[in-house]
């Protein structure tokens, strides 16, 4: 194994490899994340409409969706990628390369932006909630009318929150096969000694967070009508 041993040795950088990591990562992660805006939304959603309830069935569906999330949110990533290698084989036929990764990254954050829609909706005005259904709302109405416009920038803000996580579970998953930035700087990087390509994969990957938070903020800016 050879290679430098300098962090500005830029021409010893394969660029196309480089752009075609970072594409790899910011699709992982757009995909992602848009599969787990839906999940997420819809596992806050049961969680925050069975809480409470004095029904066992009801009581019932909650604590199993709350174990659910509470498991997942446990296992460290990098475990979970490994417990789920025969799971994702059945599921995309394959294990390495970037739609192996989606399965993991899914599953892992699906749960913890769960939670944090669950909270978010309860953070709403109980008397909102109680003044729509005094106006004869129906349920539908009650979540697409006055729970999710009243907890909008709550829930940008959790999924910015969950999109840089994610990033960081992008490259941990490159580690092991997955492809993208991770893995570039992991086997051109680390195990051939080019400290470059090392220190570029990493300053692209904190750009891509400053842009996903960037536009996650701006979202956030403006749907928040307490920001003038």
């Amino acid at each position: 194994m050879g290679g430098n041993t300098g962090y500005f040795e830029f021409n010893t950088v394969d660029w196309n490899q480089m752009w075609s990591a970072t594409w790899e990562t910011v699709w992982m992660t757009v995909v992602s994340i848009v599969a787990v805006a839906v999940l997420g939304y819809f596992i806050g959603l049961l969680l925050f409409e069975t809480s409470g309830s004095h029904n066992l069935v009801v009581r019932i569906i909650n604590w199993v969706v709350a174990l659910f999330v509470n498991v997942f949110r446990s296992i460290p990533f990098i475990i979970l990628i490994v417990l789920l290698l025969p799971f994702t084989r059945q599921m995309v036929g394959t294990i390495i390369g970037p739609v192996a990764a989606l399965p993991s990254l899914i599953i892992s954050a699906a749960p913890f932006y769960g939670r944090m829609v669950e909270l978010a909706f309860h953070e709403i005005d109980r008397g909102v909630l109680e003044a729509a259904d005094a106006m004869g709302a129906n349920q539908w109405q009650i979540i697409t009318k006055v729970l999710l416009p009243e907890s909008l920038p709550a829930l940008i803000s959790g999924i910015t929150v969950t999109t840089i996580s994610l990033i960081g579970y992008t490259a941990m998953a490159g580690a092991i096969g997955a492809g993208g930035l991770g893995n570039l700087a992991y086997q051109e990087g680390f195990e051939s000694s080019n400290n470059t390509v090392t220190l570029v994969a990493t300053v692209i990957i904190v750009i891509i967070v400053f842009a996903f938070q960037f536009v996650g903020d701006f979202a956030t800016r403006k749907v928040d009508k307490r920001v003038v």
